[in-house]
């Protein structure tokens, strides 16, 4: 079971930072953060109000709102990373941050098989590997590259975080719910920062494109939402060392939503690299 819902969490997630990936090259990024994640509040709030969720208040929701105030700060960086950059870069570094959620594992008494120990650094190596990182170039990719390894680390906090946050189904959609108001409250203030010094809330094409765009707003804050429930579900089922590494396979599923829709080509290190992910799933589901 681990093995299986961090597995739709990688899917999940991979999804989702590829549509945000192509919305923020036409709306401003902290408008997309905000207006996605808003639409998930909408979503969550009624299923709170459906399951009863609100009974499970407790102190552990202090982890949720810990989670909520990092999240939009990492997903800003790394779709301003997206923005500045081809995914193949951006997204296989922003997995990195799967050290965050390991490391905590490892202190808290995880102690992972042989097998599962070479899966872990198998599958990681594929990840970087399956974006065919391209480090050098201009300065606008070593900006790239800086602003992914901030996403990267707030990432793996947000992981670390949220698998702490709830012990129950309906507790996760509490938790779930109260990240997401604290990811609006706190983009919210930062996009009134940015826009009272000079940014934009806009695009070019003024409001129309953001309604227009709403139905990919919403699917890319709901398949986050999801992502952040399924790995939540996989620490609390097993290893929270293997439930953060299947989980962070995520790249893969962009570089092949990329190849898919907008034919970018997959070099010869990308086809390895997802070769390399594959094995070392199987190491860590089998080990």
């Amino acid at each position: 079971m681990t093995a299986l819902f961090a597995l739709a969490t990688s899917l999940l997630w991979g999804l989702a930072d590829f549509g945000g990936g192509l919305l923020t090259r036409r709306i401003p990024a902290l408008t997309v953060v905000v207006v996605s994640q808003l639409l998930a509040v909408l979503v969550l709030g009624a299923v709170v109000l459906a399951t009863g969720a609100w009974t499970e208040a407790g102190p552990q929701l202090w982890y949720a709102v810990g989670a909520g105030v990092v999240g939009p700060a990492a997903m800003l960086a790394f779709y301003k990373a997206l923005a500045l950059g081809p995914m193949g870069v951006v997204s296989p570094l922003g997995s990195l941050g799967v050290v965050v959620p390991v490391s905590v594992g490892l202190l808290v008494g995880d102690r992972p098989g042989l097998l599962q120990f070479a899966g872990i650094g198998v599958a990681i190596l594929g990840v970087v590997l399956a974006g065919g990182p391209e480090l050098r170039g201009a300065p606008v990719q070593r900006q790239a590259v800086l602003l992914t390894l901030v996403a990267a680390f707030g990432f793996g906090s947000v992981m670390a975080l949220i698998a702490e946050a709830s012990t129950t189904v309906t507790g996760l959609f509490l938790a779930l719910f109260v990240q997401r108001v604290t990811n609006v409250l706190v983009g919210g203030g930062a996009l009134y920062v940015s826009v009272r010094r000079g940014g934009r809330a806009l695009p070019e094409g003024g409001p129309q494109v953001v309604r227009a765009a709403l139905p990919a707003l919403a699917f890319v804050g709901l398949a986050d939402v999801a992502a952040n429930g399924t790995y939540a579900i996989a620490a609390q089922q097993g290893p929270v060392a293997v439930a953060a590494v299947l989980a962070s396979l995520y790249p893969v599923v962009t570089a092949l939503a990329a190849r898919g829709l907008l034919k970018e080509r997959l070099r010869a290190i990308q086809a390895a690299g997802a070769g390399l992910a594959l094995v070392g799933t199987v190491l860590l589901a089998t080990g």
